[in-house]
């Protein structure tokens, strides 16, 4: 079993790959895709994105679109349920891009474990970021986060 995935790569980036070029040509944004378990289930989700916002109907459209795609690729050796749908309005930042898109937008931190002041709940406005952190202006100071010690890093109060 260990030779077929290693032979198959890391799911994720296969459906990534797979599902980009489908949704670009639908009009869509590729936000995010994770393949995680939650209790005895396994789920596939993929997160899509658009200017005018997402519709059930993308949702549904693009699930059509990728579901004998995915099938013929068989990156997944168990049983799971395939999600489409909208990263949502307080959307989770994790790529690059995700944090150049939302510069100077509002977010919140969850951190996993309290700062110096026992705090483990920040919002600020971002103001930059690169690989390891994001900076924010809170209560009229920046503050480097190191992103490996924050839960998310969501937007707050986003606006369509």
């Amino acid at each position: 079993m260990a030779d077929k995935k290693n032979k198959k790569g890391n799911t994720v980036e296969l459906v990534t790959e797979l599902v980009k070029p489908i949704a670009e040509s639908m009009g869509l944004t590729l936000w995010d895709v994770r393949f995680l378990k939650e209790g005895a289930q396994w789920y596939l989700r993929i997160f899509i994105d658009k200017d005018s916002g997402v519709t059930i109907e993308d949702c549904e459209d693009l699930t059509r679109a990728v579901d004998q795609p995915l099938d013929e690729l068989d990156p997944i050796e168990q049983n799971y349920i395939l999600e489409v749908s909208s990263p949502g309005i307080e959307r989770e930042l994790i790529l690059p891009e995700h944090f150049d898109a939302f510069l100077g937008a509002a977010v919140m931190i969850k951190l996993i474990r309290p700062d110096e002041n026992g705090q483990r709940d920040l919002s600020g406005t971002l103001v930059a970021h690169d690989k390891d952190t994001a900076t924010i202006v809170c209560d009229g100071a920046e503050r480097v986060i190191n992103k490996k010690d924050t839960v998310y890093i969501k937007l707050d109060d986003f606006e369509l």
